[in-house]
């Protein structure tokens, strides 16, 4: 009988389970979205909720548990500075599956995981030793505009590019 026992073990031993897990929400964090089965995504949800709704309170302690599972800096500061206050007021449900259709060699069942809402790509201005203004460069592929309409950041550059 399976009582008190939750989880999918993956056919994995537990520290294997666990590297995947952490692997998976990093890329999912820094990403935004993966791609894997529709199994793994399932554990990871569960996983990923917890870690949002510790690093809402923002607090150093918050952040020191969030690392303790991840050992990621950077998925960590990320979590905390971006990612939570996106989801200041939503109390859980923080990810979402959306089924891709199943795999070619053994017919499992591929989904795509991603956050309800993702960060917005910050744009980064560099100044040279020199003092002189550098091109700016953007971090990710698309931004989000502050009335919530995806906007390609390639596009954007072409058009500015042709107004100099």
């Amino acid at each position: 009988m399976k009582h008190r026992i939750s989880g999918k073990k993956l056919s994995r031993n537990s520290s294997q389970r666990k590297a995947l897990f952490k692997g998976l929400i990093n890329s999912l964090v820094m990403n935004g979205e993966i791609k894997t089965t529709e199994t793994k995504a399932k554990a990871i949800t569960r996983l990923v909720d917890k870690l949002i709704t510790k690093a809402k309170k923002g607090t150093l302690n918050s952040r020191r548990l969030i690392w303790a599972f991840l050992q990621d800096k950077k998925v960590v500061n990320k979590i905390v500075d971006e990612v939570a206050p996106l989801f200041a007021k939503r109390s859980g449900g923080f990810s979402k599956i959306t089924p891709i259709g199943k795999r070619r060699g053994d017919d499992a069942m591929m989904v795509k995981l991603e956050l309800v809402e993702k960060p917005v790509a910050k744009v980064i201005e560099e100044k040279a030793v020199t003092g002189k203004k550098m091109p700016e460069k953007v971090v990710g592929k698309i931004a989000v505009n502050a009335k919530k309409e995806k906007v390609d950041v390639k596009k954007t550059k072409e058009k500015k590019d042709k107004k100099k």
